[in-house]
């Protein structure tokens, strides 16, 4: 069975009178324990895509399916927990309360799901060690380099066990050496947890990585492959 599928999905943005289609009866499957590139250029509809499978957005048209369970029949507070426990996220963009210290950052989540608080404390430290940042647990998240705080965000991301990492451009604000660490986080994570892993990006080195491509161009997929 496929752990995500998008059946003819179709998202437009309305303003006013005028519209855009972002996404065209776009279809995929991934499966459990994939590492997958969503690639294509800025505009393509590529972050469009990857917000709808995770959850963030609804289509106008089409079925999202994870598990083989249609997430458009559950309830808000049903599509809240499956969010919080099946996904992890890992941004362009830190998303980080820079005057929190690292653990108090990698906890919320784990708050979020109402896990007692001396287990959070414990499970997000075996996060931080994952990513080998458990000694700057107590720093404050603005007195890190770029690098550290997308290594935090990773931690917070794996905290809750997903099944499922979403990492939109997760090396775009960091330079190559430190990217290249980033990236064998991501895939050391997916090859030795099983862990899903889909990639959004425009970096064709990166996408290659990947188990396989899904290439989307004006709202359409191209191709759904492995590059040769």
């Amino acid at each position: 069975m496929n752990l995500i599928e998008a059946k003819n999905i179709v998202k437009v943005y309305r303003d006013g009178a005028s519209f855009f289609k972002a996404l065209d009866k776009v279809s995929i499957n991934i499966k459990k324990g994939e590492s997958v590139a969503i690639i294509g250029k800025s505009g393509s509809g590529k972050s469009t895509l990857m917000h709808l499978l995770a959850l963030l957005d609804k289509p106008n048209e089409g079925q999202i399916l994870i598990n083989g369970k249609d997430t458009a029949l559950l309830k808000k507070k049903e599509l809240n927990k499956l969010r919080n426990q099946t996904f992890g996220f890992v941004f362009q963009q830190f998303f980080m309360n820079p005057q929190d210290t690292v653990l108090e950052n990698v906890i919320l989540p784990l708050k979020i799901a109402g896990v007692p608080s001396k287990k959070r404390k414990e499970i997000a430290m075996k996060a931080l060690e994952e990513v080998e940042l458990a000694d700057k647990f107590n720093n404050k998240a603005s007195n890190l380099s770029g690098g550290q705080k997308q290594r935090v965000c990773i931690a917070r991301a794996i905290a809750n066990s997903p099944k499922i990492l979403f990492a939109d451009e997760p090396t775009g604000n960091l330079d190559s050496n430190t990217g290249d660490k980033v990236e064998k986080l991501l895939f050391s994570l997916n090859k030795e947890q099983g862990i899903t892993l889909i990639i959004v990006t425009h970096d064709e080195a990166l996408a290659n990585k990947c188990d396989r491509q899904i290439r989307i161009k004006d709202g359409k997929i191209v191709t759904t492959g492995k590059d040769k």
